[in-house]
């Protein structure tokens, strides 16, 4: 925007594409809003030429996330933060909240499947009703399920579980436990949220460090499903905080490197590959996701208004092609070379 008090300057009304990145002015904003894919029918996946189903769920944050959801087509919620889910006044959420909130937010999500993540509380995610916490610093110390040896976080996670457990009759839901590195921390954590449910309920984790993720090809043994959490895997592999502004360009999401490691994850996965939802800002970042594909992973969870694109982008994808580009980017030598093949089309 233009200054006011410079002289001649017209404010007029601009649109911020956040998709291609560019800026456009009236009058050609109508034309550009036109010209915004066609969202996919809600609740369904999309179908493969290869036979398989492809499903771009919603990361939501709030009630009204939810509605967009349902409006931008996500084939599901795969992943409600629940840590945003607050009381006005600050105080711990109670069971009587979550379950209040809770049922808003399936109500608005009909009919779509629910996946809730438990509180996952971490350095760039505080909440009022929590004080600080030693060594809760970064992914590198206390965050997730690592903090639910607390008795306030127990007591916050026991209202919440006290509430699914009653809205489990009404909704489709899932239960997610966030920042898990080792089999025995999601044995020993599964085994004392289950007994608070009022029904069995699929419980998956959520691997978001490179031992938690190595580890894919054990956690069917223990849990129902696995999500990856890009993220935080992101800043555990380069060893960057996202942060500091000083190491933030190390989180590249062109890093061959990277590509490398979620291929050998995937096909540590195996036949379970469709139980491996990628969660994150990596499945968004333009280009990204025909790799992603062609590596085998087929269930995704991103921000809502992102689903029309991801779709729209995938179409005309073939899955030849896109193994095809998914082995040239692990072999690329550089981030360079992965941001020229990804934008070829």
């Amino acid at each position: 925007m233009v200054p006011e008090h410079v002289p001649g300057a017209v404010v007029g009304e601009v649109l911020i594409d956040g998709f291609s990145g560019t800026i456009v002015e009236a009058p050609a904003i109508a034309a550009v809003q036109s010209r915004a894919p066609v969202p996919p029918p809600a609740g369904h996946a999309i179908e493969l030429d290869d036979n398989s189903r492809l499903l771009l769920s919603a990361s939501i944050f709030s009630v009204d996330d939810a509605a967009c959801a349902v409006k931008q087509g996500a084939a599901g919620i795969g992943l409600v933060r629940s840590e945003f889910l607050l009381p006005e006044d600050g105080q711990p959420p109670d069971a009587a909240f979550y379950d209040a909130a809770l049922r808003k937010l399936c109500v608005k999500a009909r009919p779509l499947p629910v996946t809730i993540r438990l509180p996952d509380i971490a350095a760039d995610k505080q909440v009022p009703w929590l004080g600080p916490r030693p060594g809760a610093h970064g992914p590198l110390g206390l965050q997730g399920v690592r903090l639910y040896g607390d008795q306030a976080m127990q007591t916050v996670v026991a209202a919440l579980l006290a509430a699914v457990g009653g809205l489990a009759d009404e909704f489709r839901l899932r239960l997610l436990l966030p920042y898990v590195t080792s089999l025995d921390e999601f044995v020993y954590w599964r085994s004392w949220l289950e007994p608070q449910l009022r029904r069995a309920l699929p419980i998956g984790v959520m691997a978001e460090s490179p031992a938690a993720v190595l580890a894919i090809p054990h956690w069917f043994e223990v849990a129902d499903f696995v999500a990856i959490g890009c993220n935080d895997l992101m800043q555990c592999l380069f060893a960057a905080d996202r942060d500091l502004n000083e190491v933030s360009r190390h989180l590249d999401p062109y890093s061959p490197e990277l590509f490398r490691f979620l291929a050998l994850a995937a096909h540590a996965a195996g036949g379970n590959i469709d139980k491996v939802q990628l969660c994150g800002l990596l499945s968004q970042t333009p280009g990204v996701m025909p790799a992603l594909l062609g590596m085998g992973y087929r269930a995704f969870s991103v921000a809502p208004v992102m689903i029309p694109y991801l779709a729209d982008s995938l179409s005309g994808i073939a899955v030849p092609r896109a193994e095809e580009l998914a082995a040239q980017v692990c072999r690329a030598r550089d981030s360079a070379q992965v941001q020229s093949l990804l934008r070829d089309p």
